[in-house]
């Protein structure tokens, strides 16, 4: 039978209790002596068992607090991920010949990234040089081409500066994140070399966020494994940072593993729906979150299913009948020797029927 911890009034009641039975003409009243004592080793006693409490919370990972889950995750080899910096490609314009030094930084609203080589335009005035976030952490990702200008313009260059995708950056690793982690090594104990190990591998990388292993892809001995970073694309620089870790850690009989990055491709959805119980926009919200909710599970490689995606706006609450208008039918992502596809949200559009 477990040990039942007593409260505060319980321990009170029963040092009253005790003392008592040793005196019965003993003034045990709220405002007497004896009560304040009692009251005051009551409250001591209650500290101790809430610290017992809490000891015994940190022997074990998953109720742990954030020193005491770090140390069970080092027993293991394992620590928490850094958070990582996004970088891409800035595209300038201006004179021929014009030379910028790195460190010159491009704003767009509130982001900031600063230029990590040199760049000398070509002869149209052209020329793209790398950048990178002014922090790290995932705030620097974007999604799709902007422009920026640069605080202080080089001598020769025009002021306003294509931003390319940036991608890569990633938050420091989060207890939650750290503690799955540690139960996946815990749950499936390394095997020599299976997918299980291997989507490990990929994990324990600053600024990788999932894996997801596709054995004997490009034939035997071969293991391909795709990564993301923030549910993005992650940069050049992590793809070649757990290329390196996982060929340190794979057997010496695994032929071939290439780590990469997949490749989006987006699906548009228009539906058409009839309502009852609630307001077209509340059901058009509910609708739009749930389909988003879907496309946001496929793993890189995993088909859109038209009828899946279907019977999820029948299941909105309100929703009597549907019509799903685009796309035509299931959306089959590219998976081949050098593409693994990955079908992310495009517009969603949802109209009366």
């Amino acid at each position: 039978m477990p040990f039942v911890t007593p409260t505060f009034d319980e321990i009170r009641n029963d040092i009253l209790r005790d003392i008592k039975n040793l005196s019965t003409d003993a003034d045990i009243g709220v405002d007497s002596d004896l009560y304040i004592r009692a009251s005051a080793v009551a409250s001591v006693a209650t500290g101790i068992y809430q610290y017992q409490g809490w000891i015994v919370r940190q022997i074990f990972a998953d109720t742990a607090d954030t020193e005491f889950l770090e140390w069970h995750a080092r027993t293991r080899g394992l620590y928490r991920k850094s958070a990582t910096t996004a970088s891409g490609i800035l595209t300038v314009t201006g004179e021929p010949g014009a030379t910028a030094a790195a460190g010159y930084s491009v704003t767009r609203g509130s982001l900031t990234y600063t230029t990590t080589a040199a760049v000398t335009l070509d002869s149209d005035g052209n020329g793209t040089v790398a950048a990178s976030y002014s922090t790290a952490g995932a705030a620097g990702n974007t999604t799709a081409i902007t422009s920026g200008t640069f605080t202080s313009t080089p001598t020769g260059f025009d002021s306003t500066v294509v931003i390319g995708v940036m991608s890569g950056g990633t938050d420091q690793e989060l207890d939650t994140e750290l503690l799955a982690r540690l139960l996946d090594i815990i749950r499936r104990p390394p095997a020599g070399g299976n997918k299980y190990d291997y989507r490990r591998w990929a994990m324990n990388v600053d600024g990788v966020t999932a894996a997801y292993v596709y054995p004997l892809r490009r034939g035997l001995g071969t293991v391909d494994v795709v990564i993301t970073s923030s549910d993005g694309a992650p940069s050049a620089e992590i793809i070649t940072a757990v290329q390196a870790y996982i060929d340190d850690q794979r057997p010496v009989t695994a032929k071939d593993c290439l780590v990469l990055a997949p490749t989006f491709k987006t699906v548009d959805i228009s539906v058409g729906v009839s309502v009852s119980g609630l307001t077209f926009a509340e059901a058009s919200e509910n609708i739009i979150a749930a389909l988003t909710d879907y496309i946001a599970r496929l793993a890189p490689g995993e088909a859109f299913i038209k009828s899946q995606a279907e019977m999820i706006v029948s299941q909105v609450n309100g929703v009597i009948d549907r019509n799903m208008s685009s796309p035509a039918g299931n959306v089959l992502p590219v998976v081949d020797d050098s593409v693994v596809e990955w079908i992310r949200e495009g517009t969603l559009e949802v109209v009366p029927l």
